[in-house]
């Protein structure tokens, strides 16, 4: 199947890893952590405390809601932190890395639904995906329609997902796509863009896709191959977490660690590391940032998608694959301000003259704007590949409509599905966190 998607948008942005550096530098760190807030629609609760000594696999919190479904350690050694913020609540469990004689729980042999189900939920791979409706981490009891597998990344500054083949073998993904195969009542579909090399994996439908950012989210994918209805639930992760899946159901050796992309216009000589999940930001960022002339943002993920995180204690947060600098901007003095013409001002509209040189661009942080009304020109479609009405979604959500939020395709959308619309947005509404307020709502209010 080939699938071409042409809204959307691309980002000529500096600091990209040349394709002769794809070979991944390792990185050794000391500690690693795991964030809640990384997995929406977990309801944290601690199953460990500060200084029990744990292996990699050892749950360390688990979900109030569904206590068989686990967040646990990417590594073995002894939990030193269980950092908490505002009315207790866990914001992170830090563990240092070291020898530990604790033993990860065994985990069931799969030979049925049931069991693939426990499987996922107690290895904590359940929780790196993500179900529709409501963008959150799947329930362990779902009836689970298909599963949509992304193979590609197009967000700005990634790398192709063909790093992660010396971690998995195609072996491994063909076992996650077994095990998910048991769990899905129709298909597993692995979308891949022209690029992809491993081939065709067995038991799965795969499809190419051609298209800009967007089109590389796999709930864009599943709109265009097979939309969700309201009552169908579906799951959908990365190749990388399928590759997890299939290693640790085929071996019996899970897999922690992750290939990141270090990268943005104020790093030095952007490279892909090899460290662990959760690793310091710190420690990846160590000799390649330049200098401290003007304020920083470090962000864990792309500039459209990820967490801003602190450069000194920060963590890598999920999905765990780039790690991105920029300059701040709050400490910039600029002639005419958002509305100089200079051909270094990055813009998607081509009324500026940067488009003209077909350049990469040093973007900041800021607004360049203040926030304003909406104004319905249609802009948003052109951002989201999706067949719904973008703007009149986004009204019925700030509205609370509940009936016009479902009509509109609601159940389909997640917030990521709009961060390239809420970039070209010329109201600088924040489109992602409308979505995800209207998401958490509906949920509570029909659950």
């Amino acid at each position: 199947m080939n699938l071409k998607l042409k809204k959307g948008l691309k980002l000529n942005i500096a600091g990209g890893v040349d394709s002769s550096e794809m070979r991944p530098v390792a990185v050794k760190v000391d500690r690693c952590a795991i964030v809640p807030d990384d997995y929406e629609g977990f309801v944290p609760k601690l199953a460990v405390k500060e200084g029990d000594k744990v292996a990699a696999g050892t749950p360390l919190l688990y979900d109030k809601n569904h206590p068989e479904l686990k967040l646990v350690s990417p590594a073995s050694g002894r939990v030193s932190a269980v950092v908490r913020g505002e009315r207790r609540k866990i914001m992170r469990v830090e563990v240092e890395i070291g020898d530990s004689q604790a033993a990860a729980p065994a985990l069931p042999e799969v030979k049925d639904e049931a069991s693939a189900r426990t499987f996922l939920a107690n290895s904590g791979l359940l929780a790196m995906m993500r179900r529709r409706p409501y963008a959150i981490v799947p329930d362990p009891d779902d009836t689970v329609r298909d599963v949509f597998v992304t193979a590609m990344d197009e967000a700005p500054l990634a790398v192709p997902y063909e790093v992660f083949s010396a971690l998995f073998s195609r072996e491994d993904y063909e076992a996650g796509v077994a095990l998910l195969s048991k769990i899905c009542r129709g298909k597993v579909y692995v979308s891949h863009g022209a690029d992809w090399k491993t081939g065709d994996i067995k038991g799965a439908e795969m499809v190419t896709v051609d298209g800009p950012f967007p089109a590389s989210n796999p709930g864009v994918q599943a709109a265009n191959i097979k939309p969700v209805n309201k009552g169908e639930v579906i799951w959908t992760l990365d190749i990388a977490t399928l590759g997890r899946i299939g290693k640790l159901a085929r071996t019996g050796a899970a897999e922690y660690r992750t290939f990141v992309a270090v990268c943005g216009p104020e790093v030095t000589k952007p490279v892909v590391v090899e460290t662990l999940i959760g690793a310091p930001v710190a420690a990846l960022l160590a000799g390649r940032v330049a200098g401290t002339d003007h304020h920083k943002r470090v962000i864990s993920g792309n500039v459209l998608v990820g967490t801003a995180v602190d450069a000194t204690e920060g963590y890598l947060r999920y999905p765990y694959r780039q790690l991105t600098v920029i300059a701040e901007g709050d400490d910039r003095n600029e002639f005419m301000g958002w509305a100089s013409m200079s051909p270094s001002k990055m813009s998607e509209s081509r009324s500026f003259p940067g488009h003209i040189f077909g350049r990469l661009f040093r973007p900041d942080a800021r607004l360049n704007g203040s926030r304003r009304a909406m104004i319905m020109s249609g802009q948003y479609d052109e951002r989201v590949p999706m067949d719904i009405l973008t703007e009149y979604l986004v009204k019925a959500i700030l509205s609370h409509n509940i009936e016009d939020m479902e009509k509109l395709g609601i159940y389909e959308v997640a917030p990521e599905d709009f961060a390239a619309a809420e970039y070209a947005d010329t109201s600088k509404l924040p489109l992602q966190q409308i979505v995800r307020d209207g998401l958490d709502y509906l949920r509570k209010e029909l659950e």
